[in-house]
C-alpha cells in the first residue's frame, strides 16, 4: 500500500510538472503576444499583464511538488556532508518534519485565504474584475501537492526505501 502511496505521489507531482511548464509556456505567449499588440499594433492591453501574473505565480506554487520530487530545491548540504552517518537521520528526520509542518501551515492558510475570496466573490480591482477564485486556488493546490510530496519522501526515508539526503534519479 506504501508503494502505491510512493507511486500516485510521484506520478501526480510529475503532471504537476507538466501542468506547471504549459503554464509558463502560456505565460510567455501571453507575453510576446502583449509586446505585439503594444508595440507594433500600437493598441493597449487590458488583460494580458494581470493573467501573465496569475499565470507565473501559479505556475511557481503548482511546479512545488515537481521540483521536490527532483530535489531542485535549494538545499545546504554542507552540515550532512561532515556529519557522522550516524547523525545523517536524525538530521534528516528534524528538517523533514520542520518542512512538512511549515508547509502543511502554508497549506491552511492558503487554503483558507483561497476559501475566503471563493465564499466573498473577490474579484481584482482591475478592468477585467478576474475572480479571485480561480488564481487563488494555486494556494491550497500547490501547497497541497508539496505537502503530499514531502510526505511521501518523509516516508520513504524512515522505511529505508531512500537514504537521508539523497539527490538520487527520480
Amino acid at each position: 500500500m506504501l508503494d502505491n502511496y510512493i507511486n500516485f505521489t510521484k506520478n501526480i507531482s510529475r503532471v504537476a510538472g507538466v501542468i506547471a511548464a504549459f503554464m509558463i509556456l502560456i505565460a510567455v505567449l501571453i507575453t510576446v503576444q502583449m509586446i505585439w499588440v503594444r508595440f507594433v499594433l500600437n493598441l493597449s492591453t487590458a488583460w494580458q499583464t494581470e493573467t501573465v501574473i496569475y499565470m507565473m505565480v501559479g505556475a511557481t506554487l503548482i511546479g512545488l511538488s515537481y521540483i521536490q520530487l527532483l530535489r531542485g530545491h535549494v538545499n545546504v548540504d554542507l552540515l550532512p556532508t561532515f556529519i557522522k552517518p550516524i547523525y545523517k537521520k536524525p538530521l534528516a528526520i528534524v528538517t523533514s518534519l520542520t518542512s512538512i509542518i511549515i508547509v502543511t501551515i502554508m497549506f491552511i492558510y492558503g487554503f483558507d485565504y483561497w476559501f475566503v475570496a471563493y465564499e466573498r466573490n473577490w474579484t481584482s480591482d482591475t478592468v477585467t474584475a478576474v475572480p479571485l477564485k480561480f488564481p487563488y486556488a494555486a494556494l491550497p493546490i500547490g501547497f497541497g501537492l508539496f505537502l503530499n510530496q514531502l510526505i511521501a519522501d518523509f516516508l520513504l526515508m524512515m522505511t529505508g526505501k531512500e537514504a537521508p539526503f539523497d539527490k538520487g534519479e527520480r
